[in-house]
């Protein structure tokens, strides 16, 4: 243990503090004159498997029609190359086709079973702690899409990864992330509604958890941060959450074709445009392996902490990165977990979206440069019986996630987090890649007439 310090005692309803776990297990802890805190713990180092990896997803699912992949063949090509001058004709309003995908670190990856497909006219459900059995199969991974209020064109979503060093005290990583998400889609989906349902839903919640901060209160408009915020107060007073924490990235989309993200912690989103990588986040951490992260500490923690001394540190949402990016017709955005950027470098997605893209011709190569097609709705709309097969999104998600399980299996080819361990400790033997709960969200935007009809929603 590290040297003893004095504790003060947090007298927040939401009792939080950072740890450090470092390779060498000390214990950090000091005192701090905030009165509501964050936990900081380290990922959890893996075990290198002993068996091969997936092979990459090389062809397409028998499902994906001629018909499909004729229309798309055969329609005109839609630049949208930034030199482009803004068009002049009818007004147009942006749409989002959204899919997610995700495995369990030790588990088979099944891309039938393990996808989400985004209908913004579905319900979101009630938030709370789920049963296991209920969750996506996605381990400590989490994530959530919700259309905003009333408003089917606009969209929030989000990935959550629950931090692995909390096994060590007995807590389950995914019971804080899941929750977490599914406050989030409840918040963003009662956003217009008022009061506000997401203190009724947490279970003896207390309504001091609204406005803490000035970020989070209900009729300011919603941002990704004030929704984070929002999310991780429901948590911090939902009393089946004893203790846990998570990093989070957190998009909101509009019709307007404008994307604002928050970022805290490993997690993170890229944009891909025109075969290029055109943005990407950057990863917080405060030291290798160890992200920024929302957390939640119980009082006996706490109480032990105070006892042996330490170092405290501080992350809450207002901590996260917020930026705002303009997307374009043919954009393919994925928010992931560190799960796929610790195993897949930005230029290895960017080669699998692409082969998507251009192999259904969604994205062309002209000789001159890449175009997107026109029109993207017979890739991207959901069948009829609203049990779609098959989407482009969905396709490019759990590609994704197949090839970042494969490659988080492969001891031989150095990943992301391989070249990372050298970086930082080059007395490492670490070779491959590391096995982890994958989790993506793929957003494919489609610019489309403004006054296309709208289906009704079903309530």
């Amino acid at each position: 243990m590290a040297s003893v310090s004095a504790l003060r005692t947090l007298s927040a309803p939401c009792h939080t503090a950072r740890l450090r776990l470092a390779r060498s297990s000390t214990l950090t802890i000091s005192p701090t004159s905030s009165s509501v805190s964050s936990l900081l713990l380290t990922h959890n180092n893996h075990n290198r498997p002993a068996v091969d990896g997936m092979r990459y997803l090389t062809t397409l699912p028998p499902r994906v029609g001629r018909r499909v992949v004729h229309q798309l063949m055969t329609q005109a090509p839609y630049s949208t190359a930034a030199e482009q001058p803004a068009s002049s004709g009818p007004a147009t309003k942006f749409v989002y086709n959204i899919a997610a995908s995700y495995v369990a670190k030790g588990r088979p990856f099944n891309p039938s079973t393990h996808v989400f497909h985004f209908n913004p006219y579905h319900r979101v459900s009630k938030p709370g702690k789920k049963a296991k059995s209920a969750r996506y199969e996605s381990g400590q991974d989490a994530f959530f899409v919700s259309r905003v209020g009333n408003k089917p064109g606009e969209v929030a979503l989000g990935v959550a990864d629950g931090v692995g060093g909390w096994m060590d005290s007995g807590v389950d990583p995914a019971d804080f992330s899941h929750a977490f998400c599914d406050y989030m889609a409840a918040a963003a989906y009662e956003n217009d509604k008022q009061p506000t349902k997401i203190a009724a839903a947490t279970a003896n919640g207390s309504s001091a958890a609204a406005g803490n901060n000035g970020d989070s209160t209900g009729n300011a408009p919603l941002t990704a941060r004030s929704l984070m915020q929002k999310g991780y107060e429901a948590v911090c007073h939902d009393p089946t959450i004893k203790a846990g924490g998570s990093t989070a990235v957190v998009g909101m989309l509009d019709e307007s074709g404008t994307m604002e993200v928050a970022n805290l912690g490993d997690s993170g989103f890229v944009i891909f445009r025109l075969n290029g990588v055109h943005t990407a986040s950057e990863p917080q951490t405060h030291a290798f392996n160890t992200p920024f992260q929302l957390s939640v500490v119980p009082p006996s923690m706490l109480l032990r902490a105070a006892t042996f001394g330490g170092g405290l540190l501080i992350d809450q949402p207002r901590d996260a990165d917020v930026t705002r990016h303009k997307l374009k017709h043919g954009d393919v955005v994925v928010f992931g977990s560190d799960g796929l950027w610790d195993n897949l470098f930005n230029q290895d997605i960017l080669r699998l979206v692409s082969s998507t893209m251009q192999k259904l011709g969604a994205w062309k190569d002209t000789g001159a440069g890449v175009q997107v097609t026109e029109d993207l709705t017979p890739f991207t709309k959901l069948d009829s019986d609203d049990k779609p097969i098959f989407t482009l999104q969905s396709f490019i998600a759990t590609h994704i996630v197949s090839a970042a399980k494969s490659a988080s299996m492969n001891a031989k080819l150095d990943g992301p987090f391989a070249k990372e361990v050298k970086k930082y400790y080059p007395q490492d033997a670490w070779h491959g890649g590391k096995e982890d709960d994958i989790c993506v969200v793929v957003v494919l935007v489609s610019e489309e007439p403004a006054d296309m009809a709208t289906p009704k929603a079903r309530l």
